[in-house]
C-alpha cells in the first residue's frame, strides 16, 4: 500500500510540475533569461533554447502530463483493488472523490504559483525540466515532426510563434516598467503604438497618386503658396515641366520658396524611393535618415503608388500619447 501511495504522490507531483512549468514558460521574461544565459547559467541557456523551439517544449509538457495522468490513474486503480477488491462501485466513486484534490494540487495551485513567480520557479525547476526534455527527446522529436508537417500543410511558420511570444514579452516589460514608474503613460502608449504599426506595409500610410496636390516645375510661387494654403501642406510634389508630363521630379518646401529669390519654382529637392512592401518602422527610419520631408512609394515595377511624408508615419505612434 505504501508503494501505491508513493505512486499517487509521484503522479500528482509530475502533473503539478509539468502544468506549472508550462505556465511559467509562457510567463517568463525572455530578457531575464538572456541576461542569465550571458552570465554563464547553463539552466538559463537551456530554457532560452526551449523558448526558441516552442514545438519541442510543448511536446515535452504534453508527454509529461500524459505520463502523470497515467501514473495517477494506475495508482487509483491499484488502491481501489487493494482496499475494496473487485468492486465496480468503488472504481467509479474513487476518481470522482479524488478529482477535486488532483485538480487543486496537480493543476490549479502550481499554475497559480508559476503565474505569479515564473522567473524564480523556472530557475529552480529548470534542471529537472531539462532532464525530462532529454528523457522524452526520442518521443518529442516524433511529435515535433508531426507539428512541422501540420505547419507545412497549414502554412503556419514557427517564426510567427516566436514573434508572438517576443511581442507579448515586450508588452509585459512595458507594463512592469509602468508599474515601477520607470515609464510614463505617454512613453508606454508610444511604445505600444510602435508595436501596432511595426509590421504594417507603408503603402497603407501613403497618399494615393490620384489624389496628389502637385505643381509643375517652373510654376509661379504664388500658385504654390495658394495650393499649400488650400491643402495645409508644408511641401508639395513637383512634376516635369514638359507638356503633358506627369512624372514627379522632386518636391519643394514652402519655407524654402519664401527664403529664395525669384518668382518661379526652379530648384527642387529629391524624392527618395520607398518600396510599397516596406514596413512602417523601416520606412520611417529611411525617411528620417535621408532628412527629407517627402518620399515616393513605388511598386515592384518602379511605378509611383503615392507620396509619403513624415507626419503620416509619426501620427500612428503619437496618437493618444
Amino acid at each position: 500500500m505504501i508503494a501505491i501511495v508513493l505512486m499517487l504522490l509521484v503522479g500528482v507531483f509530475l502533473s503539478a510540475f509539468f502544468s506549472g512549468s508550462e505556465t511559467g514558460m509562457y510567463r517568463a521574461t525572455r530578457v531575464r533569461l538572456v541576461i542569465k544565459a550571458l552570465g554563464g547559467s547553463y539552466v538559463a541557456r537551456g530554457l532560452l533554447w526551449l523558448t526558441n523551439n516552442p514545438s519541442l517544449f510543448v511536446a515535452t509538457t504534453l508527454i509529461g502530463n500524459n505520463l502523470a495522468n497515467y501514473v495517477v490513474s494506475l495508482a487509483i486503480v491499484l488502491a481501489v483493488q487493494n482496499l475494496f477488491g473487485a468492486s465496480a462501485v468503488a472504481e467509479l466513486l474513487a476518481p470522482v472523490a479524488l478529482a477535486p484534490l488532483l485538480f487543486v494540487y496537480g493543476e490549479l495551485l502550481p499554475k497559480n504559483l508559476f503565474y505569479h513567480a515564473p522567473n524564480l520557479l523556472l530557475q529552480r525547476c529548470g534542471p529537472l525540466f531539462l532532464f525530462f526534455t532529454l528523457l522524452f527527446l526520442s518521443i518529442a522529436v516524433l511529435l515535433w515532426l508531426v507539428g512541422r508537417l501540420l505547419e507545412s500543410l497549414l502554412g503556419q511558420s514557427p517564426q510567427r510563434v516566436r514573434l508572438a511570444l517576443a511581442r507579448s514579452e515586450l508588452t509585459k516589460m512595458l507594463e512592469e516598467g509602468h508599474q515601477a514608474c520607470v515609464l510614463s503613460p505617454a512613453q508606454r502608449r508610444l511604445a505600444q503604438g510602435l508595436f501596432s504599426a511595426a509590421n504594417v506595409p507603408v503603402v497603407q500610410y501613403c497618399l494615393p497618386a490620384a489624389r496628389l496636390a502637385t505643381v509643375r516645375k517652373g510654376a509661379s510661387k504664388s500658385e504654390v503658396f495658394r495650393l499649400a494654403r488650400r491643402h495645409r501642406l508644408a511641401a508639395l510634389a513637383v512634376e516635369d515641366a514638359a507638356p503633358g508630363g506627369r512624372e514627379l521630379v522632386g518636391y519643394v518646401r514652402v519655407i524654402d520658396l519664401h527664403l529664395e529669390a525669384g518668382d518661379t519654382v526652379d530648384e527642387v529637392r529629391p524624392l527618395i524611393e520607398i518600396p510599397a512592401t516596406l514596413s512602417h518602422v523601416a520606412a520611417l527610419i529611411k525617411l528620417e535618415t535621408s532628412g527629407e520631408l517627402l518620399a515616393r512609394v513605388v511598386d515592384a515595377h518602379g511605378a509611383t503608388v503615392g507620396l509619403l511624408n513624415v507626419r503620416k508615419l509619426t501620427e500612428p505612434l503619437f496618437r493618444g500619447a
